[in-house]
């Protein structure tokens, strides 16, 4: 299955392996057959992806969604904030991850040999469980380059290898949260020709919540580039989209992004409406391929997306199944 999954090549492909993903957890993953089960959904009557169910994503917090029965190999875990419930994604099989992460980033920017990789993520250092840190550790490795590494206080040091590398034509990948970038660039001066600044999001509660505009705005000026990207993933997803610029993101092939009426969370809105972010990630074959996020978005008629905002936690309607 992981060979179909991961070599899509078109719409029609897609779906035949979408339906056949959604059969395989109908009838493994007990949360989801009984999600299913309530909304009287049944794989003999659908036939095309807008008709699969979408599991809210707040069951990853309450329940062990799984369509193994398999050891569990990892077991990825949210951050969340204080007193809040952390999501756990238990993972059968780490292949289906790694080759999720590697085939992307591969397919969108290229030969990770060609990189150094230099990671801020010190919040999700600081807590284990983290599939970004998990991730961003595997591409520090395959990079195969020593400069490459993790940093979590010593950020003049970071700044320093920054600037000497840029200087000397080595291409390099700088991944960081929102609010430790512009710690950087609150405390250095930078004029970056050869470096890739992407942010992964979240102030975690250290600074203001910036609108994306401002907040790439702040970065473009204080690296000097001219394009912020973004990785878009989670916990509960085992492939990322990524954005080149201007917070437009673009899916690896077995992924795809729809929108959900806010006010009816069963139903489809068409290509270039704003509603609530459904995920397929046929990488989760052995969890749940199927996600209603918390995010709100738009789709593009070329499949990319945007993310417009989040959902007050007050305000997931159409949940009401969570009794389960």
């Amino acid at each position: 299955m992981q060979e179909s999954i991961f070599n899509i090549q078109n719409e029609e492909n897609f779906t035949r392996v979408a339906l056949e993903v959604f059969r395989h957890q109908f009838k493994n993953n007990k949360v989801y057959r009984s999600f299913c089960d309530l909304l009287y959904v049944h794989p003999s009557d659908v036939t095309k992806v807008e008709q699969i169910p979408f599991l809210p994503i707040q069951f990853f917090k309450i329940k062990k969604v799984l369509s193994s029965l398999d050891e569990v190999k990892e077991t990825f875990t949210s951050s969340g904030t204080t007193g809040s419930i952390a999501s756990k994604h238990f993972v059968t099989d780490i292949k289906f991850y790694k080759e999720s992460y590697l085939k992307a980033f591969a397919h969108f920017y290229g030969d990770i040999e060609d990189y150094v990789v230099l990671a801020l993520l010190p919040n999700y250092l600081e807590r284990n469980g983290s599939s970004l840190v998990f991730m961003v550790d595997d591409l520090i490795v395959k990079s195969k380059n020593p400069e490459s590494g993790f940093y979590l206080n010593n950020i003049d040091e970071l700044a320093n290898k920054l600037i000497s590398l840029d200087k000397k034509g080595q291409k390099i990948l700088l991944i960081g949260v929102s609010f430790a970038l512009l710690d950087l660039i609150e405390k250095h001066q930078f004029n970056l020709n050869n470096t890739i600044v992407m942010e992964t999001g979240g102030m975690k509660g250290r600074r203001k919540e910036l609108i994306r505009n401002e907040l790439h705005q702040l970065l473009q000026e204080g690296f000097k580039v001219d394009e912020i990207h973004s990785e878009y993933g989670m916990t509960e997803l085992l492939s990322q989209a990524y954005s080149k610029g201007k917070g437009v993101f673009e899916t690896p092939s077995w992924m795809r992004i729809l929108t959900r009426d806010t006010e009816d969370a069963l139903s489809i809105l068409p290509t270039g409406k704003a509603g609530g972010i459904n995920v397929i990630d046929l990488a989760n074959y052995n969890s749940c391929s199927f996600i209603a996020t918390q995010d709100l978005g738009k789709v593009h008629q070329n499949k990319s997306f945007e993310i417009i905002g989040r959902f007050d936690n007050s305000d997931i309607r159409g949940c009401n199944l969570m009794v389960l």
